[in-house]
């Protein structure tokens, strides 16, 4: 009895331990500095409301504002069109148009008989260019949004001849548990429902939070990423998340040929360099362009690095 008293002692007291190191921890991280100011981040990019309709049924939300040279934004999985507010102001202060949509499943865009697959997301890519007369657009697509973008430019006919640009950022082809640990270890969780009741607890989020961004966690991107992942329909989006780990199209990468940037920090453990090197190396003359220090969230971390390979792209001569 008193060997059992001592380990259950023992137990509590590295449990009691381990609750004050997390406590400690996302303490730290809530004293960090912020680039943009919380109510900054939390604002939506501005702009002209309306809705893509897809022939299952599915509504996708797009906005739109401005006028000049046009880019649309492809968000990743949890996210929403906030992502985008900063770089957002940036490009319109600069005389470009803007266009970011809710990918189905995602924030005010709904889901069709035809479901969350990639097949059936990778043609609401379509459907916003067209519904917005896009026809000499740079697509700039993070994450999830970027393995829909590589879907569509290889298999959904008239998407690549709508842009003239292409920025892959912090994003894959597939195969999305090779060479990550972080995945590993979270996607099966996520699957369960197991850390989306983990990260209810507030330190514990924070440091879910944090493992997306790079050296220096910024509280206000923290909570944003975290307010967005807590509303997720996350039952609803099990499908794309597998198809992350069962579909790779590195294989195919040859065949893009739209000018390309691929565009990631070297501190991304969700999205691991390496997969960014793929994407460089895989795609004929893709320019490699990377941020140090960076981690998963570029569209808040870095969002001048955005608005320069924007540029890039936007000065090249338009495809014959």
């Amino acid at each position: 009895m008193k060997r059992m008293l001592a380990l259950g002692a023992v137990a509590a007291a590295a449990a009691g331990a381990t609750a004050l190191a997390t406590r400690r921890k996302a303490e730290h991280i809530r004293k960090a500095a912020d680039p943009f100011p919380l109510e900054q981040l939390r604002i939506e990019p501005q702009g002209e409301t309306s809705f893509a309709e897809r022939p299952d049924g599915t509504r996708i939300r797009v906005v739109t504002a401005g006028s000049g040279p046009t880019v649309v934004f492809a968000h990743g999985i949890y996210m929403t069109l906030i992502e985008w507010n900063v770089v957002w102001d940036m490009l319109l202060e600069r005389g470009y148009r803007v266009v970011a949509f809710d990918q189905r499943g995602h924030g005010q865009s709904t889901i069709g008989t035809d479901g969350i697959t990639t097949a059936s997301m990778a043609g609401d890519y379509l459907a916003v260019l067209e519904h917005v007369g896009a026809d000499d657009a740079v697509l700039l697509a993070h994450s999830m949004g970027g393995f829909l973008a590589i879907a569509a430019v290889l298999d959904v006919p008239g998407v690549a001849e709508r842009l003239r640009g292409l920025i892959l950022m912090s994003t894959f082809p597939g195969d999305v548990l090779r060479g990550a640990p972080q995945n590993k270890a979270q996607i099966p969780l996520i699957k369960s429902g197991m850390l989306q009741r983990i990260v209810a607890n507030d330190a514990v989020g924070t440091i879910f939070g944090a493992s997306i961004c790079g050296d220096d966690p910024s509280p206000a991107i923290v909570q944003v990423f975290l307010d967005t992942f807590r509303k997720a329909d996350h039952r609803s989006l099990l499908p794309i998340l597998e198809a992350f780990t069962v579909e790779d199209r590195g294989d195919r990468l040859h065949k893009i040929t739209i000018p390309t940037i691929v565009l990631w920090g070297n501190k991304d453990a969700t999205t691991p360099p390496w997969q960014s090197e793929r994407l460089a190396e895989g795609i004929p003359g893709a320019q490699a362009w990377w941020v140090p220090r960076a981690g998963h969230m570029l569209n808040w971390e870095a969002p001048d690095a955005i608005v320069e390979a924007i540029s890039e792209l936007s000065r090249r001569p338009a495809a014959v």
